[in-house]
This record gives C-alpha cells, structure tokens and sequence, in this order.
C-alpha cells in the first residue's frame, strides 16, 4: 500500500450559507490523500497503473466550482468522484479548508476533514 497526496490545492469558489458568499465568493485550499496499492506502477514505471494527482486535482477544481452551502458536501463530492474514477483508490482523506471565514473573528481558516474507504476493503 502507497499514499498520493496533494496538497495545498488553492481555489477561489463561492460556497457557504450566508448569500454573500455565494456571490462574493472566498478563499479555498484542498488537501486530498488517496491509499493505493502502488506496486505495480513502481515497477512498470506506467502512469496508468498509478494515481494520477493531475486527475485529482482536475477533479477537486470542478468539484469546488459548483457552490455549495456546505464543505462538507462538497468534500463529500470530492470523495465519491476519486473512487468512481480512480479504480486503485482504496481510502481516500479529503480535508477543505476556508481561509478567512466570515465568523466574527479574527480565524485563519476553517477545516473539514472527511475520511472513506472502497467497500470490501
């Protein structure tokens, strides 16, 4: 078994409860962890065989571009899309973060951190 991870995906979208939010928009940044059995793309040296951070992070940008009112919805999104299109995806950890937040106070980020693994696994 193997990690992919990226980090630190930057992303401006309009996601949150309050309407301004959703039309001002905000900061975003994205930390995606993907297990795998990463044996066989060690030894044949073939993308294929591997999970490909290109394809996660094209999937984290269209997930965050559709706004939401939740992050833990569109952690959720995240999720279910890498294991529908990445077939090696054994446990998956999404973590989105809003950095400044409008909560009256003087907060770097909030996080939301969800966790999933492929059934039979």
């Amino acid at each position: 078994m193997g990690k992919v991870r990226v980090s630190n995906i930057k992303v401006y979208a309009n996601h949150g409860c309050l309407k301004e939010e959703t039309i001002i928009g905000s900061d975003y940044q994205v930390n995606v962890e993907v297990s795998a059995d990463l044996r066989q793309a060690s030894q044949s040296d073939n993308l294929s065989e591997t999970v490909d951070y290109v394809h996660i992070n094209h999937i984290v940008k269209e997930e965050m571009a559709i706004p939401s009112k939740l992050l833990e919805h569109v952690a959720q999104r995240i999720l279910h899309r890498i294991f529908a299109e990445i077939s090696i995806a054994k446990k998956v950890e999404v973590a989105v973060s809003k950095i400044n937040p409008p909560i009256g106070g003087d907060v770097k980020e909030v996080t939301i951190i969800l966790k999933s693994k492929r059934s039979g696994f």
